[in-house]
């Protein structure tokens, strides 16, 4: 078999994910169109370079909706020869997106991928696309389905995490992302977005809060302590499948929970042949990849079991990882993976997370994967993996290694 190396990683800045926010007049397609430019023009791909785009992108509806992959390519000025394939993984859907393409190149179907993804959650709602588990009341009661930030808090619950512990955590994803982008730490990664006359729209994340304190958190009141307790009562639906629990702790809120925002990312994968025939260096060599399901009421566990398993079917232990990149879709999941495993926290989103720069849902898990190899790079370490946790129970990893 094969192997699949990363030659370039890129992303767009996270603008605020409402009206207001930078990127909101920009279109899913435009987007990811721009993306895909950057990409080509930084690689001088010209004519059928690449067998395919596999796109993540989480709700598929409206501008979001049919095969936004095959728009943004015709949208783009790749050639028309190459296909687009949209996929959704929900938050790991630009993750799998990178994961499939891997597998492709290394069983030999095709030389190269451009695979990412993109959210514009300002313009596109969550949840609008009206997912069955939680719109299917045989499913939702079969499942125990509560929503996201209930299973956040059924996490803090079950593993002991306290309201402290997950604020400290966001101010420190707050002042880590501040300073990468103090020290210039993503410029390699970030391309600027541009209107149609070439003026600069967004340079930047927007969304962080460099200032947040403890003090600034522990005004926010729990997000979901009144859907909890109050109708429709979910923290009752998690106590049915989770009866030890006396009570559930709702300790997440806006401040230690992932930001709501738009954004794109994309990397080009290929094989050695590849590299030569286009002059390319590889960066990386995706090692390996993984994914698996799990229970899908407490349901963003999904890093830890994942994590176990690339290691086990790798022969590989957490001490050979070098870096990790853990999304931080709310506090309690970063922290349950530090606990599971003994990690150096040091290690683990060494330049902020989606608490502090947002979580655009289907573009972030290229986006990590970016970000692990330009820290790798920096650092001068070796391998770094990358997981995330997924809606309705399941999780996904990948494991790079410098080249």
């Amino acid at each position: 078999m094969t192997d699949a190396y990363i030659y370039d990683a890129l992303r767009t800045p996270r603008g605020k994910g409402r009206k207001d926010g930078s990127l909101h007049e920009v279109t899913s397609v435009r987007l990811s169109a721009l993306t895909l430019n950057a990409i080509k023009e930084r690689n001088n791909l010209e004519g059928h370079a690449v067998e395919d785009v596999i796109w993540g992108n989480v709700t598929q509806v409206m501008e979001q909706g049919g095969c936004l992959a095959r728009s943004a390519v015709l949208a783009s000025d790749l050639d028309e020869r190459i296909p687009g394939l949209a996929i959704n993984r929900f938050c790991a859907s630009g993750m799998e997106a990178v994961n499939l393409a891997a597998n492709q190149v290394k069983g030999g179907a095709g030389d190269a991928y451009i695979a990412g993804g993109v959210e514009m959650m300002g313009r596109v709602a969550m949840g609008s696309d009206g997912a069955a588990i939680a719109v299917d009341p045989s499913l939702a009661m079969e499942t125990y389905f509560v929503p996201q930030g209930i299973s956040a808090d059924i996490i803090a619950t079950e593993y002991g995490f306290t309201r402290d512990q997950a604020d400290a955590l966001a101010m420190e994803s707050q002042r880590r992302a501040a300073k990468a982008w103090e020290e210039k730490r993503f410029e390699k990664s970030v391309i600027t977005v541009k209107d149609q006359n070439g003026l600069p729209i967004l340079s930047h994340d927007e969304y962080m809060r460099p200032g947040t304190d403890m003090q600034t958190l522990g005004s926010l009141n729990p997000a979901f302590q009144m859907m909890g307790e109050q109708m429709p009562g979910f923290d009752k639906v998690a106590m049915l499948k989770y009866p030890h629990l006396e009570r559930i702790n709702h300790i997440h809120h806006a401040g230690n929970s992932s930001g709501i925002v738009d954004g794109a990312a994309a990397l080009l994968i290929g094989n050695k042949e590849f590299g030569e025939k286009h002059g390319l260096t590889p960066r990386a060599r995706i090692k390996a990849t993984a994914k698996i399901g799990t229970d899908p009421t407490i349901m963003l566990t999904g890093p830890v079991p994942v994590t176990e398993k690339i290691l086990a079917d790798n022969g590989m232990t957490i001490g050979d990882i070098d870096l990790f990149e853990v999304n931080e879709a709310f506090a309690s999941v970063v922290l349950r993976f530090q606990q599971a495993f003994d990690v150096d926290p040091d290690l683990v989103n060494v330049n902020g997370g989606s608490i502090a720069m947002g979580h655009p849902l289907g573009a972030t898990g290229a986006i990590i994967i970016g970000t692990l190899l330009d820290e790798l790079e920096r650092q001068d370490k070796q391998t770094g993996l990358a997981t995330l946790c997924i809606a309705s129970g399941m999780g996904a990893a990948t494991i790079i290694e410098r080249v």
